[in-house]
C-alpha cells in the first residue's frame, strides 16, 4: 500500500534485458538502510519488488506484462522516475489509498504554465474517465493529485500542479505526447463494483 507522496526521484542508470523481463538499476537519494530485499517500491506508480541493492542503487525486475500495460515500455537509461516506499503501519497518511496497480496509461494532451500554477491536461480511456470527478483523487506516475476538472467530450482530466510538486517529481520533465501511468481512486472502483454487482 502507498499514499502517492513521492519520497524521491531517481534515475534509471542501467537497463538489463533478460528472458521475459527487464532489470532496472535505479539510483536515488532514498535511504537505502530502510530498504530490504523483497520490499515493495512504487516506480512511477507501479508496485515493483526490490531484488538487490548496492550503494545508492536499488534493482527491480519488470515483467513483460507490466511493460506491456504501463509507460515503462518507453523507458530508457537516464529517465527520471518517481519513487515511493511502501507505507508503514502507523505512518503519516498524506495522500490517498494507492495500490501501485496501474489501471491504464494516459497521454499528456497539453501543459499550461501560469505564474503560480501549472495545468496539465491528460487524455485517458473512457473506461477510466468515469472514475474521475472534480476535486477527486487520482494517481499519475505515482503522484497523488487532485482533479481540477473533467472534460468528457475531449476525454481528458485536468490537474492543477503547484510549483513544489512540479519541481520534486518527474512532471517537470514531461511534455505533450508523453505517456503517464494512471491509477484511479480505489474507493471509487470498489463503490462501483458494489453498486453494480448482482445480488
Amino acid at each position: 500500500m502507498f499514499t502517492g507522496i513521492v519520497e524521491a526521484t531517481g534515475t534509471v542508470s542501467k537497463m538489463t534485458h533478460q528472458e521475459n523481463l527487464i532489470q532496472l538499476e535505479l539510483e536515488s537519494d532514498l535511504d537505502m538502510n530502510s530498504i530490504r530485499i523483497g520490499d515493495s517500491i512504487a516506480v512511477n506508480g507501479i508496485c515493483l519488488t526490490a531484488t538487490a541493492k548496492k550503494g545508492q542503487r536499488v534493482y527491480v525486475d519488470v515483467m513483460a506484462e507490466t511493460l506491456k500495460h504501463t509507460s515503462l515500455k518507453h523507458m530508457e537509461e537516464g529517465t527520471r522516475v518517481n519513487l515511493e516506499l511502501a507505507m508503514q503501519a502507523g505512518g503519516r497518511f498524506g495522500g490517498h489509498f494507492v495500490q501501485g496497480h496501474v489501471d491504464a496509461t494516459g497521454t499528456i494532451a497539453s501543459i499550461e504554465e501560469e505564474e503560480n500554477m501549472i495545468y496539465v491536461h491528460v487524455q485517458t480511456p473512457k473506461e477510466q474517465l468515469r472514475y474521475m470527478t472534480n476535486k477527486g483523487s487520482v494517481t499519475v506516475d505515482g503522484i497523488s493529485l487532485t482533479i481540477f476538472g473533467v472534460d468528457d467530450e475531449k476525454e481528458t482530466f485536468t490537474l492543477s500542479i503547484i510549483p513544489h510538486t512540479w519541481q520534486v517529481t518527474n512532471l517537470s520533465a514531461k511534455q505533450a505526447g508523453d505517456l503517464v501511468n494512471i491509477e484511479c481512486d480505489m474507493l471509487a472502483k470498489y463503490t462501483e463494483r458494489l453498486l453494480t454487482a448482482e445480488k
